[in-house]
């Protein structure tokens, strides 16, 4: 039987700030062209982090009754360990869908209900990228999803349900977050490369292989440097420093360049996400002091 040490590891904490930088990102640029709603802010980061939790319960089931975590290094598997059964698994991401659900539904009634059927495709989204007959997550479609659902989507739909309105600035904001989203992935996958290819899942990093992969790695967070210049030439120029960001990726990207492989890789997810979070804290602390402050 799984204890809560194992339930807690199973949720893969170190992903968690993947799921509280768009929040928290969304919520700078609303500051900054109108104004912050607190409560509704905090309604998104409930959704953002529930659905965070149950895509890694979701994946868990999935990859575990397919066999595929029979053998991986790296966080704990719940069903591939046999710690959990795979109807308990199943169960846990249903409950965390529910709570995102229930969240999500508050913010479309308060705001718009066509929200519902962004809600809706978020959580086939989630579900589908390793359940159901053909999981595109095995056909090296996760980091496109990825980069649409926790970036485009959780930053721009962010900033729509306290300002009700689509703002520029949401966009370029998305892509950093979003770049970095993919790398947190792109890592993760990089790390599963031999695992994956035996088991017949197709990811990113399987049909690039090792090298293109690692260098996908350092396009994603120049990208998300990129995206730092075009935030702070559409608002501020104290957003620029969010470029500091990169002094927080240059452990792992010497990790992933240097051709470390499997439990050489795990620090690096963790590493990604803590590097996306200091992005999304520093360019937009600038846009909410000035909002707010003005």
């Amino acid at each position: 039987m799984a204890t809560p040490t194992d339930w807690l590891a199973g949720a893969r904490p170190r992903t968690l700030p993947a799921a509280v930088a768009p929040v928290l990102t969304g919520t700078g640029v609303a500051a900054y062209v109108d104004e912050p709603v607190w409560w509704k802010a905090a309604l998104a980061l409930v959704v953002s982090l529930a659905l965070q939790v149950a895509v890694n319960y979701a994946n868990d089931y999935s990859d575990g009754i397919r066999g595929t975590d029979q053998d991986r290094v790296g966080p704990m598997r719940l069903v591939g360990s046999g710690a959990a059964s795979p109807k308990a698994v199943k169960t846990a991401a249903f409950l965390a869908f529910a709570v995102a659900g229930v969240a999500g539904l508050v913010l479309a009634a308060t705001t718009a209900w066509w929200l519902v059927a962004v809600g809706a495709v978020c959580v086939l989204a989630a579900w589908f990228y390793t359940g159901g007959s053909k999981p595109y997550g095995y056909l090296g479609l996760g980091e496109v999803m990825v980069f649409v659902f926790f970036g485009l989507v959780a930053v721009i739909g962010t900033t729509y349900v306290q300002t009700e309105t689509f703002e520029l600035l949401a966009l370029p904001a998305a892509v950093g977050i979003g770049a970095l989203a993919c790398a947190i992935l792109v890592v993760n996958n990089l790390r599963d490369i031999p695992t994956d290819t035996v088991a017949g899942k197709r990811t990113l990093a399987v049909v690039l292989g090792d090298e293109r992969t690692r260098y996908l790695y350092s396009f994603l967070v120049g990208l998300a440097a990129v995206a730092v210049v075009a935030v702070a030439a559409a608002s501020t120029w104290w957003s620029l420093l969010g470029l500091v960001f990169l002094v927080r990726m240059l452990p792992p990207l010497r990790t992933v360049l240097g051709g470390a492989t499997g439990p050489g890789l795990v620090p690096v997810l963790q590493q990604t996400g803590v590097g996306q979070l200091v992005w999304a804290v520093l360019v937009t602390a600038p846009l909410i002091v000035l909002g707010v402050g003005g």
